[in-house]
């Protein structure tokens, strides 16, 4: 017996659970979804104006939650810095600006330093974005559509 969060998993339970993760590893759903070697994906199987329409409502889905999102993120950083700025003007703290600087500066001395050439793990997800892009260009082209007007509204 395992205790999940507030769950009891019972031993049957927990067996099946891991037949399911078991069974999840052997689909390839990706692949199918997304093509690999052999077949190209599914999205070429539908006609320009579908995926135009799945990639036009998948961008615009994408835009609008980036937009709502992005907005809450700005308000929360630029409503700190404001609380900050405050706390330091009525004097309850106090921020060394020069240590500030000097933190900032050695950041930035840092990162250039590792730009030079990105890992191999950035470079091959670089790669896959790119041949998915290549080979799904309708598709890709309505989620950037989708996704611009997603933002505007």
């Amino acid at each position: 017996m395992v205790f999940i969060g507030l769950c009891v998993v019972t031993d049957s339970a927990e067996e099946a659970l891991m037949e399911l993760a078991e069974y999840a590893k052997k689909q390839k759903w990706w692949d199918r979804v997304f093509g690999k070697k052999n077949s190209g994906p599914i999205a070429e199987k539908y006609s320009v104006a579908t995926q135009l329409a799945i990639g036009g409502v998948t961008g615009w889905c994408a835009g609008y939650l980036f937009q709502k999102v992005g907005k809450l993120a700005a308000s929360a950083v630029g409503g700190g810095f404001f609380l900050l700025q405050i706390a330091n003007h009525t004097g309850y703290i106090k921020i060394d600006w020069k240590r500030v600087e000097q933190d900032v500066n050695k950041a930035k001395k840092q990162l250039k330093l590792n730009t030079d050439k990105p890992p191999k793990e950035v470079r091959t997800k670089v790669e896959e974005v790119q041949t998915f892009v290549k080979k799904n260009l309708v598709l890709t082209g309505g989620f950037a559509g989708g996704f611009l007007i997603g933002l505007a509204s």
